[in-house]
């Protein structure tokens, strides 16, 4: 049996202006979707996976599809900004890195799940690279 688990980003308050994607594959073969240009509201990605592992074994879910990143321990998700999510003329070339470590087969099972990650970093541009102060899904 195959299971699904579908995982929604809320990008709280990012910068107005720029351009947001959910990075669909991996290296020079990735296509920007769900584009959305900030206006200061929250912005909302949805990504399905394949889940893989063996419950039986205590083993940790592994998630699967063209969203996932990293090595199978340390999954990830890509929300890529400005130039990289194809906004022509655009000062912002940023990926942020939103992690998938730490979902567990309980949460699998609930089918859905979302977590909140700031649209703005410290610099005061778009939040980039690895999540801070991540709270995890839920």
């Amino acid at each position: 049996m195959e299971t699904i688990l579908t995982l929604t980003i809320v990008l709280d308050a990012p910068p107005i202006g720029v351009l947001f994607a959910l990075q669909k594959g991996s290296g020079n073969d990735f296509e920007p979707i769900q584009k959305q240009q900030s206006q200061g509201e929250p912005l909302h990605f949805e990504a399905v996976f394949k889940v893989k592992g063996d419950l039986s074994k205590e083993s940790w879910p592994v998630l699967l599809g063209p969203f996932a990143q990293g090595p199978a321990a340390e999954r990830f998700l890509y929300l890529d900004i400005g130039a990289i999510a194809g906004q022509i003329g655009s000062d912002w070339r940023r990926r942020l890195k939103v992690p998938l470590k730490g979902i567990t087969w309980e949460q699998v099972e609930m089918k859905q799940l979302s977590c909140k990650v700031p649209g703005i970093g410290r610099d005061g541009g778009p939040n980039c690279g690895t999540v801070r102060d991540f709270e995890g899904w839920s």
